[in-house]
């Protein structure tokens, strides 16, 4: 299925710096996310054997590992970064670094996802863990506030879905609300370890008003999806790109010519009609696989069918080091293979504004920080005066709540 898309023209937005644009990331994982440099030097203290150890040989090959179209392939690389993420001085440093690169791709805020469960090798408790990721990040905001930026980072707590202690890292979540942790999810293969597995859990989680965003709809389809929704209470969509597996093409013959028309089953009209977030990763989507149904390429992946459609679209990277990918650099790809100009930008941003854990006063004061930049950068574009497309566009015009529902 091809994407019928509204804005097939050349790049709208050439001299916009889109690193300059402040970002929403809600989809990054900590261990898929460090710097090559790093990864060499504590590999080299713990004694840890790596396929390179030139930095750029490192980042090649962990983005030609990732790029096989498996996610069973693709989760493989891990074993790597999780290896030199074992003690309580590497988690701090490795988080730290974490937020000091997306505040330099332009995010002001971002919700790091990752599996405490998976560091312990090094004598850490849980808590402990958690408290050490923790550190890290808060150095991390402070450097960034120090050097004249801003950028507010929260954990979002994983268990793993082929282990069994969903509801003790359920509870571990719960337990550091306060600290940082502002959600819970599950992670790794997914076929075969359906949400339903971890009922327990979400039962828990959904008692204590505790928010669950879960892995679906990326290696599994419609089922991983629809039991996310039941048994995950799942209030976001991790990835859920194959929803559009439940959107079909009808074609019929008016007057000798075929129309399409495109239907939505009850799966995908629930998820759209209750706008219920996804958290869609592009290039990772293509390299493990989860678009596959659809075609090879960027232009067949149904971000833009879906948004189009009407549902509640996010940007995000998933893992920034195995796909090779900044969000600046996926926004860019999407405005290079759509033609998407700076209203959308603007529009699938505020999405995650408004799909993020924040209280809804943060996100509120959020949404003001980001639309009133976004009015400056349009007051600037003074080469795009002549253009309708952005002559028509005032992001102060913009309804908020019509992006938010």
């Amino acid at each position: 299925m091809t994407n019928p898309t509204s804005e097939q023209a050349a790049p709208s937005i050439p001299v916009v710096d889109l690193k300059s644009l402040p970002k929403v990331s809600l989809h990054d994982h900590l261990d898929g996310g460090l710097r090559p440099e790093t990864i060499i030097e504590l590999a080299a203290e713990a004694g840890h054997e790596l396929p390179e150890t030139d930095p750029d040989a490192l980042r090649a090959w962990f983005l030609e590992s990732a790029d096989s179209g498996s996610l069973e392939r693709y989760l493989e690389t891990f074993e790597h970064t999780i290896a030199v993420m074992q003690t309580h001085g590497n988690l701090v440093r490795v988080a730290r670094e974490f937020v000091e690169d997306l505040a330099e791709d332009g995010v002001v805020y971002g919700e790091v996802r990752w599996a405490p469960e998976q560091h312990l090798a090094g004598g850490l408790s849980l808590d402990e863990a958690v408290e050490a990721v923790q550190e890290g990040l808060e150095e991390g905001m402070d450097l960034v506030d120090e050097a004249g930026g801003y950028i507010e980072v929260g954990q979002i707590i994983t268990a793993m879905r082929h282990a069994d202690r969903g509801s003790e890292i359920a509870q571990l979540a719960v337990r550091h609300r306060d600290n940082g942790v502002v959600g819970f999810d599950i992670a790794g293969a997914e076929n075969g370890f359906l949400p339903s597995r971890f009922k327990e859990a979400f039962t828990y989680l959904a008692e204590n008003n505790f928010p669950a965003t879960v892995h679906a709809g990326e290696g599994a389809g419609l089922d991983s999806i629809q039991d996310a929704l039941v048994h995950g209470r799942a209030l976001r969509l991790g990835h859920g790109v194959r929803i559009a597996e439940d959107i079909h093409l009808d074609v019929e013959e008016v007057d000798g010519n075929d129309v399409g028309t495109l239907t939505l089953g009850d799966l995908a009209q629930w998820v759209r009609d209750r706008q219920i977030p996804l958290e869609l990763c592009p290039s990772s989507n293509l390299q493990t696989g989860a678009t596959a149904a659809f075609g090879p390429t960027i232009a067949e992946h149904p971000i833009d069918l879906l948004h189009q459609l009407g549902f509640n679209v996010t940007v995000n990277t998933d893992n920034r080091l195995m796909s090779g990918v900044t969000l600046s650099g996926e926004f860019g790809l999407l405005v290079e293979t759509f033609g998407y100009g700076l209203d959308t930008v603007l529009e699938l941003t505020l999405n995650a504004v408004h799909a993020s854990f924040l209280p809804i006063e943060a996100r509120e004061q959020l949404a003001d920080f980001i639309l009133e930049h976004y009015d400056d950068v349009m007051d600037e574009m003074d080469d795009f005066e002549d253009d309708d497309e952005f002559e028509a566009f005032d992001a102060s015009d913009l309804d908020e709540s019509e992006l938010e529902d």
